[in-house]
């Protein structure tokens, strides 16, 4: 009986453990690292079979010790990335130096459905400040002001409003905000810095997005459009509906309307629109007009000091702290179930959309290639620092070694006579036989910068 209780308790046991262990693998499938079951994740932490994974500062660590890059294929980014465009090394290098306690103001130009919304909350309340925004429950705005003063360094739609119009493009942004500012603040001495970033999103995930947005009642009737000081005319910018908004529309009706602007709005939005008469659109042909929109937005995308991309969250990040020197408190979420993404339209479809947002697909392309070299080029320059450092540092333990080798050679009689040392002289002597003791490293140690594991990833370009 005894030995029939005991088979049957290792069999409950065993049982026990399976479930265990399949309870594990369904966590970590139903709840990916990426989202915010932290506790699942840290209950299946405990139970992963042989430890071969841990964190480090908050990050996985893989199963050789070594901090695993968390922005290799967080995005279904290309594994290998190759790039199609030639741009200069000050192109990939933006060399910015953003004085938050000086003038410096970032301005955020914010186009419809890119994400700007969730990215320009992060401006607000997600940044690491000696002076943190002000954000009140209930109030739209927040009070972002420079350390010791009464003075912004943020002109956004969340700090400043929506001051140069409802989703001000370029053109406007440009001729506008200095003026603004310095009707807000006292006028200076030397004029401001101002850093422009935005954020761009895939056309076609852009343009369902802003469809789906009307199609529930939104409009951006606010909006000024103002171009060489003024705003269009009905004939110059009919609209598409009739009525308060266009809510109910379908996305057969939308794609036929040709006033629409939510086609290579992108595009339009980064472009000097004074280049091309504004929304006058006789004094040029169509096929004369959006090349030079087309050549403006990307000249005026490569000048600015930051932009990102809605399908690379992680990267975005990355970037703009890395260019501003500024860091956030907590990740940026890749998000990739939108409403846009939930709509299914046929191939044909997506094909016509593509052709109707010819321009901002081939601003996307261009975009995209520059945004994923400047990332290669960050990450290649963060490495090559760090292995600098670490190299810095093992040379200098190498020498504190080799000073205490030359002072045991030599000959006894240079020793003090009394053969008495004074308490610091030992604490002193202690404390080299300590680092003795630490730095016992074979002579090869650091003449070759591949040296050490984490030396040779570091020399691996990662994306």
């Amino acid at each position: 009986m005894d030995e029939k209780s005991t088979s049957s308790h290792q069999r409950l046991l065993v049982f026990l453990l399976m479930v265990l262990i399949f309870g594990v693998f369904m966590i970590q499938y139903a709840c990916p690292s990426s989202s915010e079951c932290r506790m699942l994740h840290q209950l299946g932490a405990w139970f992963t079979l042989g430890g071969k994974r841990g964190t480090h500062n908050g990050e996985s660590v893989s199963q050789d010790g070594l901090q695993k890059d968390p922005y290799i294929a967080e995005d279904g980014a290309l594994a290998r990335f190759v790039p199609r465009f030639n741009f200069t090394k000050p192109d990939l290098n933006r060399d910015v130096v953003f004085n938050i306690k000086g003038d410096d103001v970032i301005v955020f130009l914010h186009i419809q459905k890119t994400g700007g919304t969730t990215f320009g909350r992060h401006l607000v309340r997600n940044i690491q400040l000696e002076r943190p925004c002000e954000c009140h429950a209930g109030q739209k705005k927040c009070t972002c002001l420079r350390p010791g003063k009464k003075e912004t360094w943020l002109f956004s739609r969340f700090s400043t409003g929506w001051s140069c119009g409802l989703h001000a493009d370029w053109t406007e942004l440009t001729r506008c905000v200095p003026s603004r500012m310095d009707s807000r603040e006292t006028q200076k001495n030397q004029p401001r810095n101002y850093y422009y970033i935005t954020i761009l999103r895939d056309p076609v995930s852009r343009y369902l997005s802003e469809w789906r947005h009307v199609q529930r009642g939104a409009t951006w009737k606010a909006s000024l459009h103002v171009c060489d000081g003024r705003s269009p005319t009905v004939s110059e910018l009919p609209g598409c509906y009739s009525g308060d908004d266009w809510s109910g529309c379908s996305l057969q009706e939308f794609m036929d309307c040709p006033y629409n602007l939510a086609s290579n709005r992108q595009t339009r939005m980064l472009a000097d629109l004074s280049l091309v008469g504004c929304y006058n659109v006789s004094t040029m042909s169509e096929d004369e007009r959006w090349p030079v929109l087309l050549d403006s937005a990307k000249r005026n995308l490569k000048g600015m000091a930051f932009f990102g991309l809605t399908e690379y969250q992680r990267k975005t990040q990355y970037l703009f702290e890395r260019t501003f020197n500024l860091q956030f408190i907590a990740p940026f979420t890749q998000l990739n179930g939108t409403r846009a993404s939930s709509v299914e339209v046929p191939p044909e479809t997506q094909e016509r959309i593509r052709r109707l947002n010819r321009w901002d697909v081939e601003l996307y392309d261009y975009a995209r290639d520059l945004f994923l070299q400047r990332f290669q080029v960050a990450r290649q320059q963060e490495h090559r620092q760090a292995r600098e450092q670490r190299q810095l540092e093992r040379r200098r333990l190498r020498g504190r070694f080799s000073q205490k080798q030359g002072r045991r050679s030599k000959p006894t009689e240079t020793a003090r006579p009394t053969g008495v040392e004074t308490e610091e002289q030992q604490r002193e002597m202690a404390a080299e036989d300590s680092v003795e003791s630490e730095v016992l490293f074979p002579d090869w140690w650091d003449v070759d910068e591949n040296s050490t594991m984490e030396d040779y990833i570091g020399n691996v370009e990662h994306w």
